[in-house]
């Protein structure tokens, strides 16, 4: 058993087929595709059912009022739409961006605020300024494999963090914690996907929000808090936020990419200021600045366009998808499968029967018409062979049914195959075990 740790440049790497291979910066040789970047080709074909990419159901925008509001923008302010911008973000932007962050009890100025090509980018500029090799970041178990990416290409070791239920699991957090001071290890922060979290759908409970602030408190600890799905829950109010009750411990991550439009690619960050200043002068350095067009874009939707009714649509919409995938699910699947039910957001994560594994099933799935994400691509130390990720988000509500009702058959097929020839072994495990959906 390891220790739940992983050099993210350990991953073999061959160099035949690349004549630059020896070249490269070591951070640069371990840099592989993501599980899901990796099906776009084959999920845009139109006989696959797609359960895979986490893609918003834009179409469900007034597009005409849209392209209205773009157009107005051109002729009325073109000037400065199509010119720089500071590498902070426009100032109008940001005082919009706290309107928002309000609705999760955030307190915050628009000078506490960085605007970034969507929160992807924050991610990678905080693991830019913060990380050197081998440091460690903790992470929950299974984690967002855009920041498990972000963290790999910073040369960080990953280490996971057991979730149930009811999300990140106080005790196992002061357990890594002890146990990596112990042995003398560099912790640079938590992070984590709080509310309807990507990939387990899970919502980490109001009561627990305090413990975990209190053991990063006590720890000296810095929490991201990534929540691109804090205002898509299915029911109820907003949660509120992390950094609402901790300002200066937590670095706050949003998107307008789910309650707007991700080909806007607008996200921020949300920091105290020392960090503020330090993720300004990383923007500038990688970007010099960002789309003017895209933030004033962003700005005249919220200021002119009712937002706020717009997400009520977008929650009903993914509500009732997330309904024929719950539905479908249990209607389907076969005995020893498990799953998350999410009370907002765009996933539900699955546990299949033992002895299955979700990356080796994965090609006789999309033979038989149906895609989804491998539980591996969650992971950082190997885990998650026996689970993989449903979207539901962007197939009609038929369409879900159907891919489910594909996907049971695969299983089934995979099932008899165990029975005939013996269960094969997880493929690539190491470190501890992993919680099921039926944990989670």
């Amino acid at each position: 058993m390891s220790d739940g740790t992983r050099h993210a440049n350990s991953r073999p790497q061959g160099s035949r087929i690349d004549p630059y291979f020896d070249q490269y910066a070591e951070r640069a040789r371990g840099m592989v595709a993501s599980e899901i970047r990796a099906l776009f080709a084959v999920t845009a074909r139109p006989e696959i059912v797609s359960l895979a990419g986490g893609s918003p159901y834009v179409t469900a925008l007034p597009l005409d009022v849209v392209g209205d509001m773009v157009g107005r923008l051109v002729a009325d302010r073109g000037s400065v739409a199509l010119q720089y911008c500071t590498a902070q973000g426009d100032s109008g932007l940001r005082e919009k961006i706290c309107e928002v962050m309000s609705l999760e009890g955030i307190r915050a100025h628009p000078d506490d605020v960085v605007v970034t090509v969507g929160s992807q980018q924050a991610l990678d500029l905080i693991t830019r300024i913060f990380v050197d090799p081998g440091e460690v970041v903790l992470a929950e178990a299974p984690s967002y494999v855009g920041a498990l990416s972000s963290f790999a290409a910073y040369q960080a070791d990953v280490v996971h963090v057991a979730m149930d239920d009811d999300g990140l699991i106080p005790e196992a957090l002061e357990e890594a914690i002890a146990r990596l001071t112990a042995a003398g290890r560099r912790i640079k922060f938590l992070y984590t996907v709080p509310n309807y979290q990507n990939p387990a759908g899970v919502t980490l409970a109001a009561e627990r929000r305090p413990r975990i602030l209190g053991i990063c408190q006590a720890a000296g600890l810095l929490i991201i808090e990534d929540n691109p799905y804090g205002l898509l829950g299915f029911d109820g109010e907003p949660m509120r936020s992390l950094r609402a009750d901790d300002p200066d411990g937590v670095v706050y991550l949003g998107t307008f990419s789910k309650t707007f439009a991700p080909g806007v690619r607008v996200g921020w960050a949300s920091a105290p200021p020392a960090i503020r200043d330090k993720l300004v002068l990383a923007a500038e350095s990688a970007v010099l600045c960002h789309s003017s067009f895209s933030q004033l874009a962003v700005g005249e939707y919220l200021a002119t366009q009712p937002w706020q009714e717009q997400v009520k649509d977008f929650r009903e919409l993914y509500r009732r998808r997330r309904d024929a995938m719950l539905e479908a699910l249990a209607a389907e699947l076969p005995d020893g499968c498990r799953w998350t039910t999410p009370a907002g957001g765009f996933y539900v994560w699955l546990q299949l029967p033992e002895g299955i594994d979700s990356k080796a099933m994965l090609p006789r799935a999309v033979s038989s018409r149906v895609a989804y994400v491998p539980g591996t691509g969650f992971y950082a130390d190997g885990g998650g062979t026996d689970h993989l990720r449903l979207s539901y988000c962007f197939p009609l509500p038929e369409r879900i049914r159907e891919g489910v009702r594909r996907l049971a058959s695969v299983i089934e097929a995979e099932i008899d195959l165990c029975a005939t020839f013996g269960a094969m072994p997880p493929h690539g495990r190491v470190g501890p075990e992993t919680p099921g959906p039926g944990d989670l």
